[in-house]
C-alpha cells in the first residue's frame, strides 16, 4: 500500500490561536440554512482530546486559507450515533455541499452515506471508515495495533500476564486496532489475562475495568497493559497507582496526547502512536474544498473500495520525543516541560 510519508513538515506554532477559531455554523445546529460552499465537518465525540484541541481548529483553518468564501459547519455528536444522523441530516437540508464525516457508528453511518448520496452531497469519511464513503482519509490502522503490541511484547520480555483494554465496538478503527495487536500478541508469550472492548473510549471505564481485574491479579504481577489510546491509558494508570504500585508496568496509548507524553517522560507510560493529525485535518480540508469547487481531487489509492489517503503511524517512547512531537512543533517545549516535569524534560534531552 503506497503511503503519504510523515515527512511532511508540521508548522503548529504555539499560540497561534488555531484553537480559538469558530466555524462559521454551531456545535447544536445548522448554519442558518446559507446555501453556497458549505462543508459540514461532523466529529464523534470530545473525550478524546485530539477533536476539539486539534482536528477541528486544523480543519478550519485550512479551509479558511484556500476557500474565503467556504462556509464550516461544525457538529460533534458526543458518542451519539442517533445524534450524528440527526447533525447529518439538519447539515444537508440546511446546504451543505459535502459531508466531512468521523463516526460515531462506522456501520450506522453508512445509512448517512446513503441518505447524503441519494441528496447529491459527497461525503468523506475522516480517520473512520464508512462503507460506500466517496473520499476515506485515516491512518493504517492495523499497522497502529501491531506497533502497540510490538513495543508491549518488548518492554515485557515476551512473558507474563497483561491486561488488553480495545477501543469502541462501534468504531470502526477499534476492530482494526484490535486486529492488529491480536496478531501480534497471539504469536508471542504473552497471555492475556482479560481483555475489554470500552463502549465509550473513556478514561473512567478503563479505570473501572483495571481496578475489577485487580481483584483477580495482583497489581504487582501485571506484566503490562494494552491500552488502545492515551485517554485508557490514563484510567489504567489511576487504577494501579490506586492499588499501591508505584513503579508502572509498561503501558501502551495512542493519540500522543500531551498528558501521555508528560506520562512517558516521567516513566508512567511506557509509549504511544502519534498520528500527525495536522496531515490528515488538512488533506481532508483540501479534500472537501476540491470537491465543493468542482476541482478533481487526485493522490488518493484504494482502500476497501473506497479513493483514499493513508498516513503512517509513529511509535513515540522517551527516547524520541525531541524528535517526533517537539520537532514537529506538535507541543512545544514549554507545553510538555512544566514543573513537575522540568527534570523528566531535562533527562530526556528536551529543552
Amino acid at each position: 500500500m503506497k503511503k503519504i510519508a510523515r515527512a511532511a513538515i508540521l508548522i503548529i506554532a504555539a499560540g497561534t490561536g488555531l484553537a480559538s477559531l469558530t466555524a462559521c455554523g454551531s456545535d447544536d445546529g445548522g448554519d442558518s440554512g446559507s446555501k453556497g460552499k458549505t462543508i459540514a465537518l461532523l466529529l464523534p465525540e470530545t473525550k478524546t482530546t485530539r477533536y476539539e484541541a486539534f482536528d477541528k481548529p486544523l480543519f478550519e483553518a485550512k479551509v479558511k486559507e484556500l476557500c474565503s468564501d467556504c462556509k464550516v459547519n461544525y457538529l460533534n455528536a458526543d458518542q451519539d450515533a442517533s445524534k450524528q444522523q440527526q447533525q447529518a441530516e439538519s447539515a444537508i437540508t440546511n446546504g451543505a455541499s459535502v459531508l466531512v464525516l468521523d463516526p460515531v457508528d462506522g456501520k450506522a453511518a453508512a445509512g448517512v452515506v446513503k441518505s447524503a448520496q441519494s441528496s447529491k452531497v459527497p461525503v468523506v469519511a475522516y480517520d473512520r471508515f464508512v462503507e460506500g464513503a466517496d473520499y476515506y482519509l485515516s491512518f493504517d490502522n492495523e499497522t497502529v495495533g501491531k506497533k502497540q503490541a510490538t513495543a508491549l511484547v518488548e518492554a515485557t520480555g515476551d512473558k507474563g500476564e497483561i491486561l488488553m483494554l480495545n477501543g469502541a465496538p462501534t468504531d470502526p478503527n477499534a476492530a482494526d486496532f484490535k486486529k492488529g495487536a491480536h496478531s501480534v500478541f497471539d504469536e508471542s508469550g504473552l497471555k492475556i489475562k482479560a481483555e475489554y472492548d470500552n463502549p465509550d473510549w473513556s478514561p473512567d471505564n478503563a479505570q473501572k475495568f483495571t481496578s475489577s481485574q485487580l481483584n483477580n491479579i495482583d497489581a504487582a504481577d501485571v506484566a503490562g497493559v494494552y491500552a488502545a489510546n492515551d485517554g485508557q491509558a490514563s484510567g489504567v494508570i489511576a487504577a494501579l497507582r490506586s492499588a499501591g504500585l508505584k513503579e508502572m508496568p509498561p503501558v501502551t496509548g495512542q493519540d500522543a496526547e500531551l498528558a501521555a507524553i508528560q506520562r512517558i517522560l516521567s516513566g508512567d507510560q511506557y509509549m504511544t502512536i502519534y498520528k500527525p493529525i495536522p496531515i490528515e485535518a488538512e488533506k481532508a480540508a483540501e479534500v472537501a474544498v476540491a470537491i465543493v469547487n468542482g476541482d478533481d481531487v487526485t493522490g488518493t489509492e484504494d482502500f476497501r473500495g473506497v479513493k483514499s489517503f493513508i498516513f503512517d503511524p509513529v511509535v513515540v517512547k522517551k527516547d524520541n520525543v525531541n524528535d517526533t512531537v517537539v520537532k514537529d512543533k506538535f507541543y512545544t517545549v514549554d507545553q510538555i516541560c512544566t514543573a513537575d516535569y522540568e527534570k523528566a524534560c531535562a533527562d530526556a534531552g528536551i529543552s
